[in-house]
C-alpha cells in the first residue's frame, strides 16, 4: 500500500512513522509511506495556504487551490486507484470495519485540516469521504492521520506477527460488515500472584476448551459493563445470549 499525506506540518510525521508497527509494515515493504508539505503547492511568495471565510466568520479556513494541485499531482503520479481521505470533524466515524476496508485499498491520501476547517469544495469535489476520529475536535488533522495510518497498517497482510492477533482485538468485525465485535477479554501475564490479586484459575488450567469459554465470557461481560452500546449490533449464539441474561443479576450482588 502506498500512503500519502498532505499537510503543512510535515514534521508532526517524523516520530509516530519511526516506531512500532508504522516502522515494521515500511522495513518489510507493506507500506511506503509520503508525508507532503502543502505549501509546495502555493504560488506566492508567502506560501499561504489559508484565508478569511466568507460570512465574517473568526478564524482562518485552508483554501483549495494547493490541496487540489497537490492531490492532484498525487493522483497522477500513481500506478493505482487513489482513494483520498479529508480528516474532518464533521466525517464519518472512523471505526474498525471502515479500517479493514482501507487496508484492502492500494493507495490512500490523507488531507489534513487546519485552523476552522477546509474549504467546502475539497470536501464535495476532490476527497472521496470525509473521516472523523471521534467526537471531539482537534487543532488538526494530523493526530487524526496518524491514527488511520497506525490503524490501517496493522490489517495490512503480513503486517503482525500472529495474523491471528488481529482476529481476537477488541472491536473485530468480518470483511464486508458494518458492526464492529465485542471488546477483547482480559489478558493476564506472570506472575500468575501478585500481591493479593490471582490470575483467574481457569487460564492456569491448560484446558484449552475452558480458556475458551472463559475468554468469550469475559468478552461479553466487559462489553457490557464498558461498552453496552456495541452489544446492540452484534451476533450472539445462544450460550452468550444466556450469559449476557444472567450479567445484571450477576452485578447486583
Amino acid at each position: 500500500m502506498t500512503l500519502d499525506i498532505v499537510t503543512i506540518f510535515p514534521g508532526f510525521f517524523a516520530g509516530p512513522f519511526q516506531y512500532g508497527i508504522l516502522r515494521r509494515s515500511q522495513e518489510a515493504g507493506l507500506l511506503k509511506t509520503t508525508v507532503h508539505d502543502l505549501r509546495q503547492w502555493t504560488q506566492d511568495r508567502h506560501r499561504t495556504v489559508d484565508d478569511r471565510p466568507f460570512g465574517g466568520e473568526e478564524g482562518m479556513v485552508l483554501k483549495p487551490e494547493p490541496i487540489f494541485e497537490a492531490v492532484e499531482q498525487i493522483r497522477g503520479q500513481s500506478g493505482s486507484r487513489v482513494r483520498v481521505i479529508l480528516l474532518s470533524a464533521q466525517g464519518r466515524l472512523f471505526r474498525q470495519p471502515l479500517a479493514a476496508e482501507l487496508a484492502g485499498e492500494e493507495a490512500l491520501v490523507l488531507i489534513c485540516g487546519r485552523y476552522e476547517g477546509v474549504d467546502e469544495r475539497v470536501a464535495e469535489r476532490l476527497a472521496d469521504e470525509e473521516i472523523s476520529i471521534g467526537d471531539y475536535v482537534l487543532s488538526g488533522g494530523e493526530l487524526a492521520a496518524a491514527v488511520v495510518a497506525d490503524t490501517v497498517a496493522r490489517l495490512l497482510p503480513g503486517a503482525l506477527g500472529n495474523a491471528a492477533s488481529a482476529v481476537r482485538e477488541s472491536f473485530h468485525a468480518e470483511p464486508g460488515q458494518d458492526r464492529v465485535g465485542l471488546l477483547d477479554c482480559p489478558q493476564y501475564t506472570r506472575p500468575a500472584a501478585f500481591r493479593d490479586m490471582a490470575v483467574p484459575e481457569a487460564l492456569l488450567s491448560g484446558d484449552h476448551k475452558r480458556i475458551a469459554q472463559w475468554r468469550r465470557r469475559k468478552a461479553l461481560e466487559k462489553t457490557w459493563k464498558n461498552r453496552p452500546d456495541l452489544l446492540a449490533g452484534a451476533t450472539l449464539d445462544e450460550e452468550q445470549q444466556e450469559w449476557l441474561e444472567e450479567l445484571p443479576e450477576r452485578n447486583k450482588s
